[in-house]
């Protein structure tokens, strides 16, 4: 059963770096794995809180494994290794999981600690709608949130290629060993936001208040880029998403 809190050494390899932004001091990290793709209707699986210094060295985390209910489709667990059967026979009940997951979260936020969420609104509105669901008093505005995936396009909009976690890792020098586990890629992602501020430490240097405000225009940038992008050439009346850090 996963469900623990622990120091104990990470699983992707730190990134040796001291603090270079007033907002990379220290940093909480969050990953879901879940049953699909869709957020209002997708549950946790799997879930990673995590605790982050400067260096990128883990001094705290908490796993947690889910019986979300319902059966875990194929397709999901070929993502992230997690099959109904296990979930049934290891997992805790998902309301359960769900009030941990959000008053681990609620204490960072409450705190001042930024939390790294890699694609935040995925994690955060499904999230959202699983507390909804299990009667569990959702997180309400959370600030503030470092999302390396919109920094990462604000700070680099033309480069080529995937903006994966995968790819970002590779990309900045960040070890990914285990992809698609929820602390894997918590931990990856806390890292990959320090080599971001350390590549751009100029133009990030600010505090992860003022980050968060900046965040919400450039993915609000990013979504109307990318619905000009896909009207003129693929769908005259597409409408991109928008809202973050959650929808």
């Amino acid at each position: 059963m996963i469900d623990d809190v622990s120091v104990v050494g990470p699983s992707v390899a730190p990134v040796q770096i001291t603090a270079v932004t007033p907002w990379s001091e220290s940093l909480a990290v969050f990953d879901l794995e879940t049953t699909g793709i869709d957020v209002i209707t997708s549950r946790i699986v799997s879930a990673n809180v995590g605790l982050l210094d400067g260096r990128g060295e883990v001094l705290r985390r908490r796993d947690w494994l889910a019986d979300p209910g319902v059966p875990i489709p194929e397709q999901a667990t070929a993502v992230h290794g997690i099959s109904t059967e296990r979930v049934r026979a290891e997992g805790r009940p998902a309301p359960v999981v769900v009030a941990e997951i959000v008053a681990e979260l609620r204490g960072y936020f409450d705190a001042g600690i930024p939390v790294v969420i890699y694609n935040a609104p995925y994690d955060l509105s499904l999230l959202f709608h699983e507390s909804v669901r299990h009667h569990v008093a959702p997180l309400v505005d959370p600030t503030p949130v470092i999302d390396p995936l919109v920094i990462d396009k604000a700070m680099d909009r033309y480069r080529k290629g995937k903006r994966t976690l995968e790819a970002a890792a590779l990309h900045y020098g960040v070890e990914l060993t285990d992809a698609h586990d929820a602390g894997a890629d918590a931990i990856a992602a806390g890292r990959v936001a320090l080599a971001i501020a350390r590549t751009h430490g100029n133009s990030l240097d600010v505090d992860a208040l003022e980050l968060h405000r900046l965040q919400e225009g450039w993915c609000q940038d990013q979504a109307d880029s990318f619905q000009d992008y896909m009207r003129r050439t693929r769908d005259a009346t597409f409408v991109a998403s928008t809202g973050w850090p959650v929808r």
